[in-house]
Parts: C-alpha cells; structure tokens; sequence
C-alpha cells in the first residue's frame, strides 16, 4: 500500500511569533528574533545572546495543575500540537487507534534535570520531585500529547539532535504512506536556554561568541563564527489523503519525498564531501519522481539546515550543489535560522512550515543579516529581502550531531 500525504494543520511556537500566521509574517518581512538572553543573569557567560520564545502562555494549552507537572519542552511541545489540531480538525474523523504521535526532542527536560540536581546537591534526595522521570524523559512530549488526544496508533519520539523534527515527519510521512496510521502529530520541540547548555554548546565551539543580536547568526556570510541557540516547538497534521478528501479538510501541501542517511564520520563535523547530506536530498527527490514530480519542470526552494557555522554552510553548500546537479540554476535557498536563531529539535519543523508555507504563497523568506559573500557559499541564499517566485518544489535540510542527514520533499497539492 503505498498513500498519499497531506498536510491539513500546523502549529508554532518560536522566537519570532507563537502562532503559524505570525510565524510566517515575521520571517518574510525578515524579523530578527534574536535579542539579548532575559531568562537568567548572563554576566558570567561568554555568549549572551538568544532566540527565545516570547509571551507563551502555557494556560492557552494546559489545565493549570499541570503546569507544574510539565518541563517547559513539553509546554512548547503541547502548544505547538494543540494550534496544528484545532487548525486541521482532524480528530473527529480518524479511529484513535489509526492517529499517531511523532513529536521529538533532541534534549529533553534539561530545566527539570538542572533544578532537581541543584536539589540534590543542596536539600538531598529526599526532596527530588516524583515527577523528575516523567517530566525530563525525552518521549514524554510525545507522550502527553498522545495522552490529550487518545492517540492511541504508532507514537515515535525521535532524537536525532539538529535533524530530529526532520525526521519525526518523514518517519511520520512514511507510516502514513504505507498503512500504518491514517493522521499523525509531527514534529519536534526544544527548550534548553539554560546556562548548562550554552556554556556546553559554547565549549564545543559551537556558538558563536558575537554578542551583537543583528550580525551573529549570519548564514552563509563569509564572517559566520558559530550559531545562536534558539527555542520552541513545530507540529505538522499529516493525513492521509482519502481521509483528508472525504471531511473535506483544508490542504497546505503534498509531501512527496524523504531522505534519511547519515555521514558516519565524525561527533560534531559535518562530513568534508557532504556525502551523506547529499544522498538525503537525492534520496527525497527521487521519491519525488516516483510519486510523479517533473525534476526538469520545476523550480525548487530549499530552507536550508544554515546554522552560520564555518563548516556547515560550506558543507550544505556541497551537499547541494551534488544533489541539485543540473537543476541548480532553478535552485533557491535560504536560511530561517537567521532570524529565529537554531531552534535544535524544533528546527525541522518550523523550516518544514516555512518550505510549506513558500510554496502556498510564492513567497521565499530573506537570509537576513548578510553581507559579505562566500565563495565556498557561493548559492543564491536570497539575501535580506524576501523574493516573489512559484516554485513547484520545496525542499527542507537538516545536518545533526552525530553525523544525521534528513531532507523532506514537498509540493503544492493538486488533483490526479
């Protein structure tokens, strides 16, 4: 068997709008979401600048005596799913045991981890939360948000670090496709600005220490030095079509191709041949083909993984430029992460809605914050300002730590 797959509802929380409408307003008009850390003292931190989540109420989405019960990964994770069902108004129409859960995260409860070893150390264990486990454990998000809407079909918390929503919707797309579930809540959260994980992702080269909010995540610049940490949460419906076509839903887009390898090569690095970012893009785009897309009728936008990181743009850069071959010149790219900063697990999903989202409405969002040009980045990364084209294809990258390669394929919908 193998289906169709649509996307009918979608929901945001990030650095620059806690809602999809928002969202996409603010990425097209290039709004920076990055902003001086206000969540805690930064005084003795080498970086401190951020892409955080601002004015989420966690009462819009969860009973109050929850709250308590709940990291702040789930919160966004529970925000994010509860705006995607009630956008596609999917849950009257599916069997609960046929409507599944693939929501990830790359870190988890790190807020609930930090404050219960902070308790150990000062107060003992007889004082550790009973809810530490279950509110720290990576598959809990999954798990709650299964738990609210009786999902009781497949329910997959992948953790595959930066890639993780990536590939939460393509394992999702995949199990819809072949049987095994009819809708799927996908995609991935994220809450980890504390000062642990900066200072960790600091100490690891990984962030940039340019403390000026404006010029530090700089995709594909030649002056990029590292990337921003940034917060929140995606979450996509994914539907199978019949299902979809007989309630009559509303349909964003067709997702038509995934790719899933990794570079086996090294912890942090991306590979120097881009071998395994490559393969993930031929490998969405030819199942793009088998599902009936024209490669050499089309014009492709890729949101790309662009941390702004000296390595991984360049990499990207190659792994493109493999896998686009011939169909470079069609070929525009961009990265969101320039204004919501590297949102880890959650990044796949909300660049996901942003490739949806150009798609719907033509629109490709800015690169922004960029001036000088690479030669090693040398794609039309639409630098600053938005740019008006129909691409008919619209590809979304994701490189992780530990070497993991997801690429997701989308079309606009249309008819057979």
């Amino acid at each position: 068997m193998k289906r169709r797959v649509v996307i009918t509802g979608c929901g945001a929380i990030s650095p620059v709008g806690n809602t999809v409408d928002t969202l996409w307003k603010n990425l097209v008009n290039g709004k920076c979401g990055i902003d001086f850390i206000k969540k805690f003292d930064t005084t003795d931190l080498k970086v401190t600048i951020a892409g955080e989540v601002n004015d989420f109420e966690p009462l819009d989405y969860i009973k109050k005596n929850e709250i308590r019960k709940t990291d702040l990964f789930t919160q966004y994770a529970l925000g994010a799913a509860v705006q995607a069902m009630e956008d596609s108004g999917v849950q009257e129409h599916v069997d609960p045991t046929r409507l599944g859960v693939y929501m990830g995260s790359g870190i988890g409860g790190i807020h609930t981890f930090i404050t219960e070893c902070e308790k150990m150390t000062t107060k003992g264990p007889g004082r550790i939360s009973p809810f530490f486990i279950p509110m720290m454990i990576s598959n809990i998000a999954a798990g709650s948000i299964a738990i609210r809407y009786n999902a009781q079909g497949p329910c997959l918390p992948v953790v595959t670090a930066c890639a993780t929503s990536t590939n939460a919707i393509g394992e999702a797309y995949r199990a819809i496709k072949h049987g095994y579930a009819d809708a799927i809540i996908a995609g991935g959260t994220e809450a980890s600005i504390t000062p642990l994980a900066i200072a960790g992702f600091t100490n690891c080269m990984a962030l940039t220490t340019v403390n000026d909010p404006t010029q530090a995540s700089i995709p594909f610049d030649k002056r990029r030095s590292g990337f921003v940490m940034g917060e929140g949460a995606g979450a996509l419906i994914l539907e199978d079509l019949e299902t979809a076509l007989k309630r009559g839903a509303k349909i964003y887009g067709e997702i038509v191709g995934y790719g899933n390898t990794c570079d086996a090569y090294h912890i942090t690095a991306p590979h120097p041949e881009a071998i395994g970012g490559a393969r993930s893009i031929s490998q969405a785009l030819a199942e793009a083909v088998a599902a009936g897309v024209i490669l050499e009728d089309s014009q492709f936008y890729i949101n790309t993984h662009g941390t702004s990181t000296p390595l991984n743009d360049k990499s990207e850069t190659i792994a493109i430029k493999k896998a686009m071959g011939d169909h470079l010149s069609r070929t525009l790219v961009s990265s969101t992460k320039s204004m919501t900063g590297h949102m880890l697990g959650a990044a796949g999903a909300i660049e996901a809605i942003a490739a949806i989202m150009a798609l719907k409405d033509g629109v490709i969002p800015p690169t922004i914050g960029y001036k000088e040009p690479d030669p090693d980045c040398d794609l039309d990364v639409v630098p600053n300002e938005k740019r008006l084209i129909q691409s008919n294809v619209a590809l979304s990258l994701s490189l992780g730590f530990g070497g993991h390669n997801g690429c997701l394929a989308f079309v606009k919908y249309t008819e057979v």
